[in-house]
């Protein structure tokens, strides 16, 4: 979505290479290059789930910002230093003495000291038949990214929270109508709830669960079933935005790192992992709470536990190549 003017070969064994360019990520890069350590960042994107946000009122310094502005002035900062970009997504980690290798999807590999895995979450899947042949095809997963496909048509978003109740505000300045659909009541911040229940073309259908897709090429509508009295309901629509949460991607860490149940990388409060060396900041990982402003501390301290770690070593040195 967004890409960095820097070089996008890494040379040699880099002291930290991380995974992602989310708010975690991009702050740890410029963290560890302002203390001197050759740093290399892995993403298939630049901005992370920030980059689809449509307006955000809670990161501090901006009373109101769009996701893709605050993608460009993390872009800006990372920019003045020389850390090298890799397009490409991470498929396996593995370490061998005090050394990491990195190998990604299109087969590069990456020698790094240490690794901060800022991977992110990704859009939960409603987990139906026919979902994967519709995106893109009437089905998404970021209003921000597709709305405007959908000028004066009637959509419907699947979700209740804070991404879902946003995309719904979004769409309702887009779309003829919006159906609003929903397993239980909002659950959105109180200042969104607020500005979406003025809305005058949002329909509500709260208590239902979407229960099938319609359309073989093209989405052509959705079935809702009533949870409590099992009735069910067709709703002809252009349009269909899935809001219902997040994963952690976190796939290729399996087996490697230890994940809580919900597949989030275990950390403590210096955002170290059971592996000595390896660090996790950010949505992927067990933190409390997933919020950028959050995201962006934890990328900070993951990048000072992984300075730490690396001054620790015996001949290391950030001020020119190590003899470790």
């Amino acid at each position: 979505m967004f890409a960095l003017d820097v070089p996008s070969e890494v040379q040699g064994t880099v002291d930290c290479c991380i995974v992602g360019a989310g708010p975690a990520g991009m702050t740890a890069a410029v963290y560890l290059a302002r203390k001197r350590l050759s740093t290399a960042i892995v993403s298939k994107e630049i901005g992370g789930q920030v980059a689809w946000t449509l307006g955000i009122e809670n990161y501090m310094g901006y009373q109101y910002i769009t996701g893709r502005e605050l993608t460009a002035k993390f872009e800006e900062q990372v920019r003045q230093f020389p850390v090298p970009i890799v397009v490409d997504e991470v498929s396996e980690i593995k370490t061998s003495g005090e050394q990491f290798t990195i190998t990604t999807v299109g087969g590069r590999e990456i020698a790094a000291r240490t690794v901060i895995v800022a991977s992110g979450k990704k859009p939960r899947e409603l987990g139906l038949p026919n979902e994967k042949g519709l995106i893109g095809r009437g089905l998404s997963y970021c209003a921000t990214c597709d709305g405007p496909l959908f000028a004066n048509s009637e959509v419907a978003v699947v979700g209740g929270g804070n991404s879902a109740v946003q995309s719904i505000i979004e769409m309702s300045h887009v779309a003829t109508k919006v159906y609003s659909i929903s397993r239980s009541p909002w659950r959105a911040d109180a200042v969104i709830k607020e500005k979406a229940e003025r809305l005058v073309n949002v329909d509500k259908r709260v208590g239902f669960d979407v229960v099938e897709l319609l359309g073989d090429r093209i989405v052509e509508g959705l079935r809702i079933r009533d949870k409590a009295s099992g009735s069910e309901e067709i709703i002809r629509v252009k349009g269909i935005f899935v809001e219902i949460g997040l994963k952690p991607n976190s796939e290729f860490l399996k087996g490697i790192l230890l994940l809580n149940e919900r597949g989030e990388v275990i950390v403590n409060c210096a955002c170290e992992t059971n592996v000595p060396g390896l660090f996790a900041a950010g949505d992927v990982t067990n933190v409390h709470e997933k919020q950028i402003v959050v995201a962006a501390g934890e990328g900070a301290k993951a990048a000072l536990s992984a300075h730490v770690y690396l001054m620790k070593k015996p001949g290391f040195s950030s001020d020119g190549p190590s003899t470790w």
